[in-house]
C-alpha cells in the first residue's frame, strides 16, 4: 500500500514538473523567436525548426536531474530545478540536430531532422544554390543557437550554478564528454575497419560511455544533485546507480537502431547499419563471426544504400555470431548493478520511486 502511494506522488509531481518544463520552454523560445524577428523574419526559422524538435522526446535527462535536485533535498517543482532541466534540453536539442548532420539521418522522432527540414524547405521555394548544403548548414547554427541558448539558462540559475560550483563544472564536463566522444565515434566509423578487431567492443564502450551514457543519465542526476548541495558521498552513490544505467540504455539504443521497429522508433529499419556505426554489437560480431562473414559485414556496414534484404543479411550475422545474446546479457547485468546502487541511495521513499520508474523506462523501452 505505502509502494502504491509513493508511485501515485511521484507521478503527480513528475507531471507537475514536466509541464513546468515544458512551459519554461516555450516561453523562453518564444522569447527569443521575437528577439530574432526584430533581426529578420527569415532568422526566426531558426527558433521554430528548434521548437519543433525540443516538442517531444522522453525528457529522462531533466527528470533525472529534477530527481537528482530532489533526492539532494531541494524543494518541489523549484525554479532552479525548472531552468536546470530545460539547459539540458536544449543541450540535448543541440546534440540531436548534430548527430543527424553527422550521421545524415533522415528522421527525429518520426520527422524529417532538422537538416532535412531546412533542406526541404529550400526546394519548395525554389532557391538557388544547392539544397543539401544549405539544409546542413541552417542546421548548424540551429544547433549553435541552441548551445549557446543552454548556456544562458544554466547561468541564469543562480548562485547555485555559478563558476567554480559543482554544479558548473558537471555542467562543463557534461558538454565537453558529449563532444569528445561524438568525435570518437566518427573517428571510429573511418578509422575502425583498419584497428585490431579484438579491441572493438572496448572501442565501443568508450564511444558509448561520453558519447551517451554519461550525459543520458550519471551527469544530469548528479548535477541536480549538487545544484542542491549533496555532498560528495551522495554525488559518488547516483554516479554508482546512473553510469550502469546509462550504458545500459544507450547498448538498448544500440540494438534499436539495428533491430527496432520503425513505428515505435520513427527511424527507418537498420538505420545504424547503413551510417555505420561501430557499436558494442557490431564489436561483438566481428569478433565472434566467421571471415567471410566478418567481410561482408566490412562492405556493407555504412552503405547509405543498403537494401531490405541486405539489411536481413546483416541482422542474421548479428543474431548467428551470437552477439545479440551477449548484448542482451550485458544490459541485464548492468541493469543489475544500476538497481543495486539505487537500493542503496539515501533518498525518499517517493523519490526512489520515481527513479526506479525512470530506470525501468530506460532499459525496457522499445522506442
Amino acid at each position: 500500500m505505502e509502494t502504491s502511494v509513493n508511485k501515485n506522488r511521484s507521478i503527480a509531481e513528475q507531471e507537475k514538473f514536466q509541464n513546468s518544463l515544458v512551459t519554461g520552454l516555450q516561453e523562453f523560445l518564444g522569447e527569443q523567436r521575437a528577439q530574432l524577428q526584430e533581426i529578420s523574419e527569415d532568422a526566426a526559422e531558426l527558433i521554430d525548426a528548434v521548437a519543433v524538435l525540443a516538442d517531444g522526446g522522453k525528457r529522462l535527462r531533466a527528470l533525472l536531474a529534477y530527481w537528482g535536485w530532489r533526492g539532494a533535498g531541494g524543494a518541489e517543482l523549484a525554479g532552479q530545478a525548472v531552468q536546470a532541466g530545460i539547459a539540458i534540453e536544449l543541450f540535448q536539442a543541440a546534440a540531436l540536430i548534430h548527430d543527424d548532420i553527422i550521421d545524415r539521418s533522415d528522421t527525429r522522432r518520426g520527422k524529417p531532422s532538422v537538416h532535412r527540414g531546412f533542406e526541404l524547405r529550400h526546394r519548395q521555394r525554389g532557391w538557388s544554390l544547392d539544397a543539401e548544403r544549405y539544409g546542413e548548414a541552417a542546421a548548424i547554427l540551429a544547433g549553435d543557437l541552441c548551445l549557446s541558448f543552454s548556456e544562458e539558462v544554466f547561468a541564469g540559475i543562480g548562485s547555485e550554478g555559478a563558476s567554480g560550483t559543482r554544479a558548473r563544472k558537471i555542467f562543463n564536463r557534461m558538454r565537453a564528454e558529449v563532444m569528445a566522444g561524438q568525435y570518437l565515434d566518427v573517428l571510429e566509423e573511418v578509422a575502425g575497419p583498419g584497428r585490431p578487431p579484438e579491441h572493438a567492443v572496448d572501442r565501443a564502450l568508450k564511444i558509448l560511455r561520453y558519447k551517451s551514457a554519461k550525459y543520458s543519465t550519471e551527469h544530469p542526476l548528479c548535477l541536480g544533485g549538487a545544484l542542491a548541495g549533496g555532498d560528495s558521498e551522495l554525488i559518488s552513490r547516483y554516479s554508482a546507480f546512473g553510469l550502469p544505467l546509462g550504458e545500459a540504455f544507450q547498448i538498448r539504443d544500440d540494438v534499436l537502431g539495428v533491430f527496432g521497429d520503425p513505428e515505435t522508433t520513427g527511424k527507418p529499419a537498420g538505420d545504424d547499419l547503413r551510417e555505420g556505426k561501430r557499436t558494442v554489437l557490431i564489436g561483438l560480431t566481428l569478433n565472434n563471426c566467421s571471415p567471410s562473414e566478418r567481410d561482408y559485414l566490412e562492405k556493407h556496414l555504412g552503405s547509405p544504400d543498403l537494401t531490405g534484404a541486405e539489411i536481413d543479411g546483416l541482422r542474421g550475422i548479428i543474431e548467428q555470431s551470437g552477439a545479440l545474446g551477449s548484448v542482451e546479457a550485458m544490459i541485464a547485468e548492468l541493469s543489475d548493478a544500476a538497481f543495486s546502487a539505487l537500493e542503496l541511495l539515501p533518498v525518499e521513499p517517493v523519490v526512489g520511486e520515481a527513479m526506479q520508474n525512470l530506470a525501468d523506462r530506460a532499459v525496457r523501452r522499445t522506442a
